[in-house]
């Protein structure tokens, strides 16, 4: 096999299969909503394929499809009525990791479909606030934080999630005055094939930090509300992995701005470049599908880049919190506030 045809999506090994864009290239999509009954604002969404589907909200509530979106199972877990779970890891029907963000923080793991959960990760410290999780594949994983005694919380594990250890706080990034991730979709980390890992900051100050470097990004920031939300990567198996970055945000208290809320580069990060028509307001959560067609969302409205993040089409005025490209198939499902869950379609 050719390593240099493959892509990294979610997981190292996944190779690049995309049946849907090839027949869609060059045309958007439209938004079909399949589900908008269960009482919890959505910000946690894991595709594991396109029929298993897993969504994670505030009041305690998790959900889960087997069949693409049809049907859904709902699920209060237990003793964690009033937890906000601003994320989830799915992967597979039975498995998944689920993130609460914070004072208590905690993690917690089924390997039984929802029935059942456990704590796999407990943090009582005061301020503490988890932020974002991302796997390279089905045993290595991490987790981000607010800063803790001025540097960025960050623990892994190596294990599936049934262990998390912490990272020790000189070998953690240290956060400027008013600097801090935000919880909006659990997409402002992600890892690279070569195991680096990106994270997106907001607040007073914006950065990208890309391994043990970080500079500024040129997003719109100073405010604690605003700054980078979310950030994607294309990334190949060939050297210069990660060269293709895209960061979405803006001011969540000004959801309608678009001044200063996309920028990508195509050559690691050294220069940036702001859309000649960006997407129509702050943005929550950016997602490639291939190198040219790129999906955001946010509030007021989903997005639809079908050149690189060079110009941004509004395809609908449904508003979500996040979008996710599945794991191993071609759909691309979003989710949001009152249970709202579509996905992307294409007229054929």
């Amino acid at each position: 096999m050719n390593n240099k045809k493959k892509v990294f999506r979610r997981f190292i090994f996944l190779p690049v299969l995309f049946p849907v864009l090839t027949a869609a290239q060059n045309t958007y999509p439209a938004v079909e909503i399949i589900n908008t009954n269960a009482k919890t604002h959505i910000r946690g969404l894991s595709a594991v394929n396109d029929n298993i589907v897993w969504v994670s909200g505030n009041n305690g509530m998790v959900g889960k499809s087997n069949n693409g979106g049809k049907n859904w199972k709902w699920i209060t877990v237990k003793g964690f009525e009033k937890t906000d779970f601003r994320d989830i890891e799915a992967f597979d029907a039975s498995t998944a990791i689920i993130m609460g963000i914070g004072e208590p923080a905690y993690l917690l793991k089924t390997t039984d479909g929802g029935d059942t959960w456990k704590v796999v990760y407990e943090n009582k410290s005061k301020g503490m606030f988890l932020d974002a999780m991302d796997f390279s594949n089905p045993l290595h994983g991490i987790v981000i934080g607010d800063p803790v005694d001025g540097h960025f919380f960050i623990a892994q594990t190596t294990d599936g999630g049934d262990n998390w250890v912490e990272i020790a706080k000189e070998n953690r990034p240290k956060a400027d005055n008013g600097e801090a991730f935000f919880a909006a979709s659990g997409t402002n980390v992600r890892f690279l094939f070569n195991q680096q890992i990106i994270m997106a900051s907001g607040g007073l100050r914006s950065r990208l930090f890309v391994g043990s470097r970080s500079f500024s990004l040129p997003i719109i920031q100073g405010k604690e509300t605003t700054g980078a939300n979310s950030v994607a990567v294309f990334d190949t198996y060939k050297k210069g992995a990660g060269n293709r970055m895209i960061v979405v945000g803006g001011d969540f208290t000004a959801d309608s701005i678009n001044d200063k809320n996309c920028f990508y580069t195509t050559n690691a990060g050294k220069t940036w470049k702001q859309p000649s028509v960006p997407p129509h307001g702050y943005r929550s959560c950016v997602e490639f599908l291939s190198k040219s067609n790129i999906v955001s969302c946010g509030p007021t409205g989903v997005d639809y880049s079908i050149d690189g993040g060079k110009t941004w089409k509004l395809i609908s005025t449904e508003g979500f919190h996040v979008c996710r490209f599945a794991k191993f198939g071609s759909s691309v499902f979003l989710a949001g506030s009152n249970g709202k869950i579509g996905r992307l379609v294409w007229k054929k």
